[in-house]
């Protein structure tokens, strides 16, 4: 009788919970029917353009003049001050210029805060998809995007070109590490995790932000792993690998998506109305909306009013804009280009209200019509103790143990000296990789806050330890253990692809010192993908795939001296060599030197 009354009880929940959500639907779209109504057609075109920072910042103004949607700040495009408070200040500075428009209709701010909120100094840098994936873990993903959420919203910004749920098929491929996987079904559980982080129970609280997936469809499976490169395979294997993602994301209530640079089969994902429209907001029900990725609708074809006019009629919804003015393709040019198309009849009405109704519902959705302006309570959160310690239980769960010969892990707290060493032991910016303040990153102290290994190391043993370091691997004669931290310096898209994933002769010189000092030898590898690693590997007496940590290196020392056994399991398939890439589980002949799942434990 108790349990009949339970489930009586769920169903009437279940039904008031719909009732309430429908009613709040219906509510929105009253909102947005009564805006749309009173819009021009430059209003309307104005919604649909995103502009970045850089090439508006200059002429501020034009965001009341031209009615525009969205800011962005893309790649290295940042304000002076990169603090928190300084980015809040900024945000604030732009909305309340939208603010004074006739109908006064916000803007929301894209960024690509991809392992954290990036762009912001001391703000809590997490590890990449990848190492996440190693994971296993969607309640940990879920924690680390509400707090990049949470942090986002405490400098104003509200809108994250994120989550990545692209299907890495290719360890060459320069984004690797923006993917959670090789496989489609951890990709699937974890892009949905983040969305639900990102965006909460209520896409309108305070500390929730709108996710955007990306990129559609089939960005991690070109042909030799290319950087905006063909996806050459037919639709089912596109359905099969690429797609669950998306499924799953749109049914964790993503309101965003990202058409991906790269094409299937030869065509243009920003200009391929098939998988847009038909695909995605047909037969998935995705009702949110497309926005193109930097410049991408330029590549549609050379000119650039044709360009413009296949995108939009594919489905895309808002274009992102990175030109200044003077230059090619600026955000006046396109809106001067897209309403001379509709006054020609090129592109329709139809397809210009489809589209600002499907921003301006999201806008309404995010409540940025009722909370415009920075939550100020929120900056001063912005790399707090406890979002760090979310970061270090993230680190300490995504490394993956791949060799620990005799035990020699976990390490004694109480050895006599300790000897540290590797280019990458003392170093944050290689630790965080790409996409960390910069757009590719780089070595050294990018970013406040944070933990070195090094740093980690000294602070995890005693008093009575030694502990002493080199760059070069030299140095460890008489040490107990050897730590070498070697591997891929920062990179990002494009400049990340690569045809040779050997360790650098810098990397193996210094694997090679501290073999033949005669101690113990622990290899931390820090990089966005599988490497070719064997020689080094047989030269180890444990082996450590990082991956890019983060900011936080104290999840490193966790799990060298135990305090946190080792739980990461390979999220890909680790190659013997060059020829075997690309290797994939479900490979016919799958020989790799470490297979998909793989991973020890003390």
């Amino acid at each position: 009788m108790k349990k009949y009354f339970a489930i009586v009880m769920i169903f009437m929940l279940t039904v008031t919970l719909n009732i309430a959500q429908s009613q709040k639907e219906k509510a929105v779209q009253k909102k947005v029917n009564d805006l749309i109504s009173q819009m021009t057609l430059e209003e309307k075109i104005g919604q649909m353009t995103q502009v970045d920072y850089d090439a508006i910042k200059a002429n501020i103004k034009d965001i009341g003049k031209y009615f525009i949607g969205s800011i962005l700040c893309g790649g290295n495009s940042e304000p002076d001050d990169i603090t928190p408070a300084g980015w809040a200040n900024l945000y604030d500075k732009f909305q309340n210029v939208a603010l004074k428009t006739r109908l006064r209709i916000p803007i929301i701010w894209g960024i690509d805060a991809v392992h954290g909120h990036n762009n912001v100094d001391g703000a809590t840098i997490f590890p990449h998809n990848i190492g996440l994936g190693a994971s296993r873990n969607p309640k940990l993903v879920e924690q680390v995007a509400a707090v990049t959420s949470a942090e986002m919203r405490g400098t104003g910004v509200q809108w994250d070109f994120a989550p990545c749920v692209a299907v890495s098929r290719n360890e060459k491929w320069g984004r690797s590490y923006e993917s959670y996987s090789e496989n489609p079904e951890l990709v699937k559980i974890l892009g949905a995790a983040f969305v639900k982080g990102m965006q909460g129970n209520d896409l309108s609280d305070k500390t929730s932000s709108l996710a955007c997936v990306k990129h559609f469809l089939g960005d991690g499976g070109t042909t030799n792993g290319k950087d905006q490169g063909n996806t050459e395979v037919d639709e089912a294997t596109l359905r099969k690998i690429h797609l669950p993602g998306y499924i799953s994301a749109i049914k964790a209530g993503a309101k965003s998506i990202m058409p991906s640079y790269s094409s299937w089969n030869g065509v243009k994902m920003h200009g391929n109305k098939y998988l847009l429209t038909d695909v995605l907001k047909g037969e998935l029900g995705f009702k949110g909306f497309l926005v193109s990725d930097w410049a991408a609708i330029d590549q549609l074809d050379k000119d650039y009013k044709t360009a413009i006019e296949k995108s939009i009629n594919a489905g895309l919804d808002m274009a992102m804009i990175p030109n200044g003015q003077g230059q090619k393709n600026n955000y006046i040019e396109f809106i001067t280009l897209l309403k001379e198309l509709v006054n020609e009849g090129k592109v329709p009405v139809s397809r210009i209200d489809d589209a600002v109704r499907r921003i301006l519902t999201v806008k309404f959705e995010t409540g940025v019509f009722d909370n415009p302006l920075t939550e100020k309570s929120l900056t001063p959160l912005v790399g707090s103790k406890a979002n760090r310690e979310i970061a270090r239980d993230a680190v300490r769960q995504s490394l993956v143990l791949l060799k620990n010969e005799n035990n020699l892990l976990p390490l004694s707290k109480n050895l006599k000296r300790i000897h540290v060493t590797g280019k990458s032991a003392d170093d944050i910016g290689n630790q965080c990789g790409g996409w960390t303040i910069s757009w590719q990153g780089k070595s050294g102290n990018v970013i406040s806050g944070g933990t070195t290994i090094l740093q980690a190391i000294k602070n995890t043993v005693s008093n009575s330890t030694q502990v002493t370091t080199s760059k070069d691997g030299s140095g460890a004669e008489g040490a107990d253990v050897c730590i070498v931290a070697v591997g891929e310096l920062p990179y990002a898209e494009m400049i990340g692809d690569r045809q040779d994933l050997t360790l650098s002769k810098e990397d193996a010189d210094a694997i090679q010192k501290a073999k033949s000092s005669g101690v113990p030898v622990v290899v931390l590898l820090l990089s966005g993908r599988a490497m070719i690693i064997e020689p080094e590997l047989n030269k180890s007496n444990a082996f450590i795939a990082c991956w890019l940590p983060g900011t936080e290196g104290q999840g490193v020392a966790d799990v060298l001296f135990g305090d946190f056994k080792p739980v990461g399991k390979l999220p890909i398939s680790w190659p013997k060599n060059m020829n075997q890439i690309p290797i994939n589980i479900g490979d016919a002949n799958y020989d790799p030197l470490f297979p998909y799942g793989f991973g020890l434990t003390y």
